[in-house]
């Protein structure tokens, strides 16, 4: 990505879980250097110009140093770090590297049977290459002056470790890996990563799951629509990856209702993300984009491309779409009267397809910015082609903030999400709840 000369002012508070830690720059030749705010891309993350034919194949991998992490006498808790880079397959059919991390755990696995590998999807993070889950394991608060980033996935991703299960982090197609732009919310993009982000794991030398370690996804928001795209996909995509649960937490399944949501809302810069997620994916969109965007909306589109999370709600809280376009209407009314656009969403709604194995969606009843009623209708969807769903609607009084109804439930469902998942990678049979769910909120 260009660096950015527009400096942004910003502080910002961490979880408690997170230990501040300012951004230091990685070495790189001159030659690969690339810059994104202020923010010098390790080399690491430039991809070679061929890669391999096999999706799933690493291309490079090294020692990725974790910021938090404890000594104890069978090694650092909670493991040992390896930054990885594999060859994905993106949804035009082209080969497209992705880069991620992989986390052996230094805990004993605490259930049944052989060590078990949970591929997580991230959350939304941004779309500058700075933004990247892998770099968020070894920076989990960053700031320059220029750019914010919290790596708030650590948190899931310790306590997983906790439990003895081994981790592998995918930083979606374009995120970290500097030859592309991230495809934001694109589910065949993310569900490919994901799959293919097990198959990594798997070759990785002196890693210790193998062909017969079970597997289990999981993400919320973003990283929850990436997973239940990569459950309906599993079985076409990846039948050498058999899943033993998936936790899907308020999956955007249906973007035309999450992009009206998401309007003028504290993450409104998610709206520029998608449209240059989708112009990357389809580029025979860019000429109705060009139509319908005025010098405003353009430029919050450039500017948005190299931001991450904290970069956006400083930058584009609250931003209504209408002041991007040439007519003044919204972003959701142009995509309702484009044929055009509302053909490419269609094709990017999740609950088409029957998920593979059984799955845990979880969606709080106040979420206002992935609305809630959308992530019951997935439910409903999979439900009538029989799957194996556990609905869990979160209940939360509803506040004042969208953001605050979308993330409180992240936090407060997180540990049970976590057990259920354990207890799948154990053998555990679950229950499916899908006769219960129209009395469910």
């Amino acid at each position: 990505m260009p660096a950015r000369r527009k400096l942004l002012a910003a502080a910002v508070t961490a979880a408690a879980c997170l230990t501040t830690q300012a951004l230091t720059a990685t070495a790189a030749t001159a030659a690969d250097e690339v810059v994104s705010r202020g923010v010098t891309i390790p080399a690491f993350y430039n991809p070679p110009t061929t890669l391999p034919a096999a999706s799933g194949t690493l291309v490079r991998s090294e020692p990725l140093p974790l910021a938090l992490t404890l000594p104890s006498l069978d090694g650092p808790l909670p493991g040992t770090a390896t930054r990885l880079m594999y060859k994905s397959t993106d949804s035009n059919g082209k080969p497209v590297a992705v880069t991620g991390a992989y986390i052996e755990p230094t805990a004993r696995w605490q259930g049944g049977g052989p060590r078990p590998l949970v591929a997580l999807a991230p959350g939304t993070l941004g779309q500058g290459d700075q933004c990247a889950a892998s770099m968020g394991l070894e920076h989990p608060l960053s700031f320059n002056g220029q750019t914010v980033s919290v790596g708030y996935e650590d948190l899931s991703i310790y306590r997983l470790l906790a439990k003895g299960a081994a981790v592998v982090v995918t930083d979606y197609a374009g995120l970290g890996a500097t030859d592309r732009l991230h495809t934001y919310v694109d589910r065949v993009d993310e569900a490919h990563a994901v799959l293919d982000a097990v198959r990594a794991a798997r070759s990785l030398g002196g890693a210790s799951v193998t062909a017969a370690s079970p597997v289990g996804l999981f993400g919320y928001s973003q990283g929850g629509g990436a997973t239940a795209a990569a459950a309906e996909l599993q079985s076409s995509y990846a039948p050498d990856v058999t899943l033993a649960g998936t936790y899907s937490g308020a999956p955007p399944a249906d973007l035309a209702a999450v992009t009206e949501a998401i309007d003028g809302s504290e993450l409104a810069g998610a709206l520029g993300w998608s449209l240059n997620g989708f112009l990357q994916s389809d580029p025979e969109l860019k000429p109705i984009a060009e139509a319908h965007l005025n010098a405003a909306g353009k430029a919050a589109l450039t500017d948005l491309s190299t931001m991450c999370v904290g970069d956006a709600l400083f930058g584009y809280g609250y931003a209504k779409s209408t002041k991007w376009t040439t007519d003044g209407r919204s972003l959701s009314d142009i995509i309702a009267a484009t044929p055009e656009l509302k053909t490419f969403l269609d094709g990017q709604r999740i609950g088409r397809l029957k998920p593979s194995g059984p799955v845990r969606l979880a969606t709080g009843v106040s979420d206002n910015l992935v609305p809630h009623g959308q992530s019951r209708d997935l439910a409903v969807d999979w439900c009538r082609k029989g799957a194996d769903i556990t609905y869990k609607p979160v209940v939360l009084p509803g506040v004042g903030s969208a953001l605050l109804n979308h993330f409180a439930p992240l936090l407060t469902d997180q540990g049970d999400a976590i057990d259920w998942l354990t207890d799948r990678l154990s053998g555990t049979p679950t229950t499916c709840n899908c006769r219960t769910l129209p009395l469910q909120p």
